[in-house]
């Protein structure tokens, strides 16, 4: 895709799941992946599978919940390859209870994580697109920002509000583009954290109907890859089965 050939694009939460799907697939379409997350050893073996297969990856550890640590992040994806284009801010956790169970730091995890996260990743990327004249933020939201089910209220209101957040920017920026990703259930380490009982078995039900990450990183492709003048605002992707 001409459109992508070279552009550089800062991935966070690309250890797993979506972000390493989503790295994978851009580089092979000739985009310039910096990787990043909190485990640097996975980062690395991907970095060196992308190489492999003739794609231009990097990678950095970065803990999205730091503000100077996604700076810094954004920085060095600047520094080894002169500019960014696009920064896709895909970390998030999602640690499902329901409220009475008053996981409060898990609450507090989530927020810090899912919307903090968001924030810190325009906060790094804004100076350096609007001083470049143009860049492009892609924000892992989800179906939850869509839709609230029992055991996901706290996580729904990150997703609502990384939706939200998403909006504001796009409506005052200019030469900015703006996606919002909203996948529906798709099979990740996502939930991984999750210690009540009641919702591990919510997700594992979900997960009997639930998309491969590559299928998201291919509506990432489908975002990143048009011209200047098109913003695809939001995707939301969902299990052609699914009911939620």
């Amino acid at each position: 895709m001409s459109n992508l050939n070279g552009k550089v694009i800062a991935i966070t939460g690309a250890s797993s799941g979506i972000g390493e799907a989503s790295a994978k697939l851009l580089a092979e379409n000739g985009a310039k992946v910096v990787l990043g997350a909190r485990r640097i050893e996975k980062l690395e073996q991907i970095v060196e599978e992308i190489r492999e297969h003739g794609g231009t990856a990097k990678c950095k550890a970065v803990d999205v919940t730091r503000r100077e640590d996604v700076k810094a992040f954004i920085e060095f994806a600047k520094d080894q390859f002169g500019r960014v284009d696009v920064i896709f801010n895909n970390a998030g956790v999602m640690p499902l209870s329901p409220l009475n169970a008053l996981k409060v730091e898990e609450w507090d995890n989530t927020i810090n994580v899912n919307v903090h996260g968001v924030l810190n990743g325009i906060a790094a990327g804004l100076p350096i697109m609007e001083a470049q004249g143009g860049g492009h933020f892609i924000n892992t939201a989800s179906i939850g920002a869509h839709a609230v089910s029992p055991t996901a209220a706290v996580y729904c209101a990150t997703k609502y509000a990384v939706w939200a957040i998403s909006e504001g920017l796009r409506q005052e920026s200019k030469n900015i583009r703006v996606t919002t990703l909203s996948p529906g259930v798709v099979e990740t380490e996502l939930g991984s954290d999750i210690t009540d009982e009641s919702a591990q078995d919510f997700l594992k039900e979900l997960r009997k109907n639930a998309l491969s990450s590559d299928a998201i990183a291919k509506a990432v492709l489908y975002a990143v890859s048009q011209t200047d003048d098109v913003d695809v605002n939001e995707v939301i992707v969902r299990p052609t089965t699914s009911t939620f």
